[in-house]
């Protein structure tokens, strides 16, 4: 009879038991809820994780304080000029060839003008000629004057001798100039060297007929001076601020590997060229011992001071926008900021930066499209290459 009580007291009551059953039921929910919610954030970061782009930095390099170009010249010689006939002829006799040097002066040919010389002797005849008619002239003259101041003769006369005597006069002038003229062809029939130099051609031979003046026919000889050299240089517009009468260049010729030679800026054209927006340059070089053929190619070596050295970044860092050139400079937040900079020169596979960033900026090296100012990047960690020798001693 006891026992039964005893089990009435030990069974729990509705409320506890619904009681019980809702806070399981509560702390399974909440569970599943946090669960979720921690997956929903999860995803979330990593999706967010995912969109965030990761980049290769480049540190904006300060440029040298000096550069060095190397550009083409042309060379050629100091002085150099096609000798041509001044009288109509055949050649007599030549008497220097190719790489003969000549002194100013010197008779390379001589040619053979017999129309000239007769023509000479005829103006020689009338030149005596007048020479005669204006002695008698003159002399006439001067009697017809005095008789004039006796009342001899009539004015007129005397003004009609007068004016024959001047007639006479400018007719032994313009003999006198015919004469000296041929005189002059005559002795153009000797082919003399306009300057010391060299030979460089001879395009004639005895017996060859010759037409005066540089529209008849080839030259006769091309004399050249090579005790110095004139060096032509197109500088791209870039340069031409830096290049000045006196800056020190070096000639390096491909015929002679391991030589440079010193020259110096001597002019420039003070004018761009507009069709290749080049200014020439002229160097020259003292060439006394005949290092350099003239005619050939130099590579000229200019060494430009430069007074401020600019960052410089790889073309590849560029972003062309409607906004205009910029580059995507990368904060202590790692985030990105897309900076308008104004390019310099050009040096192919890196590019100067005029304005825009300084020297030590991170910049991405490679921005991708989609990137807009303020998001955040990935930095990627660059992975140092192994030397070659290391990978060779290993295997």
């Amino acid at each position: 009879m006891s026992a039964a009580p005893n089990r009435k007291q030990r069974r729990q009551p509705p409320r506890v038991q619904v009681a019980l059953g809702l806070t399981v039921l509560a702390a399974v929910a909440g569970w599943g809820i946090f669960t979720r919610w921690g997956n929903e954030t999860a995803l979330a970061a990593k999706a967010q994780d995912s969109q965030t782009p990761t980049v290769q930095l480049t540190i904006a390099a300060a440029g040298p304080v000096s550069e060095e170009i190397v550009l083409p010249g042309t060379v050629q010689p100091f002085i150099e000029a096609p000798i041509y006939a001044r009288t109509n002829g055949y050649v007599k006799e030549w008497y220097t060839d190719i790489g003969t040097p000549v002194r100013k002066g010197q008779i390379l040919a001589l040619l053979d003008t017999p129309e000239v010389d007769q023509q000479l002797h005829q103006a020689e005849a009338d030149y005596a000629t007048a020479q005669a008619n204006d002695t008698l002239a003159q002399s006439t003259a001067k009697r017809w004057a005095v008789l004039l101041a006796t009342d001899s003769v009539s004015k007129q006369e005397n003004d009609e001798k007068q004016a024959d005597a001047a007639a006479k006069h400018a007719l032994l002038a313009s003999s006198k100039a015919n004469l000296d003229r041929l005189r002059e062809l005559e002795g153009f029939k000797r082919v003399i060297a306009p300057f010391d130099g060299v030979v460089t051609a001879r395009q004639t031979d005895i017996g060859a007929l010759i037409n005066s003046g540089a529209a008849q026919g080839a030259s006769l000889f091309r004399v050249t001076d090579n005790n110095r050299l004139r060096i032509y240089v197109q500088v791209p517009e870039a340069y031409t601020p830096m290049i000045r009468k006196g800056t020190k260049t070096q000639l390096g010729i491909a015929e002679l590997p391991g030589k440079n030679f010193e020259a110096e800026v001597t002019r420039t054209a003070e004018a761009m060229d507009s069709n290749t927006r080049t200014l020439q340059v002229e160097i020259q070089y003292n060439n006394e011992k005949h290092d350099i053929l003239p005619g050939g190619y130099a590579q000229v070596h200019f060494r430009l001071p430069i007074a401020e050295g600019k960052p410089r970044l790889p073309v590849s860092a560029l972003i062309f926008r409607a906004e205009g050139l910029q580059v995507a400079r990368v904060d202590e937040q790692n985030r990105a900021h897309l900076v308008k900079v104004s390019m310099g020169r050009d040096f192919g596979k890196e590019v100067e930066i005029a304005s825009g960033i300084a020297a030590g900026d991170r910049i991405i090296a490679s921005p991708p499209d989609s990137l807009n100012d303020g998001d955040p990047v990935r930095i990627a960690e660059k992975k140092d290459a192994k030397p070659a020798a290391d990978s060779k001693d290993k295997k």
